[in-house]
């Protein structure tokens, strides 16, 4: 009994020898996986350095320019989403955004002059003007009769005939 307690412990101790030497395979794809996220991280961060470096030496005005234009470009996407947006009332007006994006109506309740912006954008002078004047009350319905005008009339060319 002594003999096979002994054949049990020595095979327990090749086992576990075996267990502690074996050689473990890595996975080639994490490797590979993390050398190409390192890649790609270093080219970014030089691309980043890079645009850094064109920008810094770009004229002020010309950054001023493309980013002004980006940004009405993205006003005027807003005010074209505010639309879905403003579907509760009667009427809806769309001013061209000077001084005021809509004017809509419900009628029964009230006009109101809406001024879509984006994010923490101020209110412009001429906004800021309009809105005072809408607070102090200072605004009229002014109707307008025109007389009809003669558009088409003769116009002598000089020449003798009359065009």
């Amino acid at each position: 009994m002594e003999i096979a307690l002994l054949a049990v412990i020595f095979l327990l101790i090749l086992v576990i020898i075996f267990l502690i030497f074996r050689a473990r395979k890595a996975p080639a794809t994490d490797i590979d996986e993390l050398a190409n996220k390192l890649r790609f991280a270093l080219a970014s961060a030089d691309s980043v350095r890079e645009i850094q470096r064109i920008l810094e030496s770009l004229p002020r005005d010309v950054l001023k320019s493309i980013t002004s234009s980006e940004a009405v470009r993205a006003g005027k996407l807003n005010e074209l989403l505010a639309t879905l947006e403003l579907t509760h009332y009667d009427r809806l007006f769309y001013l061209g955004g000077n001084p005021v994006d809509f004017v809509g109506i419900k009628y029964g309740e009230g006009v109101d002059f809406i001024e879509v912006k984006m994010g923490k954008a101020a209110l412009s002078p001429a906004e800021k003007e309009l809105r005072d004047l809408i607070e102090c009350k200072m605004v009229n319905y002014v109707p307008l009769s025109v007389k009809r005008i003669a558009v088409a009339e003769e116009v002598e060319t000089g020449e003798g005939e009359v065009d």
